[in-house]
């Protein structure tokens, strides 16, 4: 069986499969945030750099290879990480208190797995648009961190395209794909797979906050975050093949 060496130990892997895939299936945790098993390839958030034979790569997107000597969880690795979180929690408005995923939120857990104990950066505090015109669900755009889970899950699952990413630089934003921009006049379903996938509290259903206890939701212990995160990525079910995605 083919085989490469991620910190030291050895994992196997199938052909076509990328350095991430491999890992989760052998029980082992990168960090990331814009990757889920359903779904494809996409390199968004790079949070899961790994050093493979010595240079920076996105374990996601990268091709697992014989022999490959994989550097994961080193210090200069998860420092880059964690000044990568710290950017994204000052960027947006992250206030994880006052906030419906906090517990159940991957950029929350990277910041406790990471060790962040600030913002480390001023605070942008941006005034973006909440968009509740939805019977159903609601658009919070100060959380989002654009990591196109939902944009790649509308077109590869849903078969909708709901959402897509306009602008540039800082002027970068996630769009709702309909006449108005409103989420209301989309074709979004609370059913949809693109309903369902944001890591943070972008994208959240109506009539339904806060429906599991401050701490019994899967991150609430600081210590557990890690662990709860791959045990949900080893649960999901693998990518489909491109023709059950349409």
């Amino acid at each position: 069986m083919n085989t490469f060496q991620l910190d030291g130990a050895e994992v196997p892997f199938d052909d076509g499969d990328t350095l991430m895939v491999a890992a989760v299936r052998a029980g082992r945790h990168v960090p990331h945030l814009c990757w889920h098993p359903r779904l494809g390839q996409s390199g968004a958030c790079r949070l899961c750099t790994v050093r493979v034979d010595g240079r920076l790569a996105a374990a996601c997107t990268t091709r697992a290879a014989p022999g490959l000597v994989v550097e994961n969880r080193t210090p200069d690795l998860d420092g880059r990480r964690r000044m990568l979180v710290q950017m994204l929690f000052v960027e947006g408005n992250h206030f994880c208190p006052g906030c419906e995923k906090s517990g159940d939120c991957r950029l929350q857990a990277a910041g406790y797995e990471l060790g962040m104990t600030g913002p480390a950066f001023e605070e942008f505090h941006p005034q973006r648009p909440v968009d509740a015109s939805h019977a159903q669900l609601w658009l919070e755009f100060n959380r989002c961190i654009l990591c196109k889970l939902c944009v790649r899950a509308s077109h590869e699952i849903d078969g909708k395209d709901v959402f897509a990413i306009g602008g540039h630089g800082i002027g970068t934003r996630l769009l709702v794909n309909s006449p108005s921009g409103l989420l209301a006049d989309s074709a979004l379903a609370p059913d949809d797979f693109a309903a369902q996938v944001c890591p943070v509290g972008a994208i959240l259903p109506k009539r339904r906050g806060f429906a599991v206890p401050i701490g019994s939701r899967r991150v609430d212990v600081e210590d557990a975050a890690a662990d709860a995160i791959a045990a949900a990525d080893a649960a999901a079910p693998a990518s489909e093949p491109d023709d059950a995605r349409r």
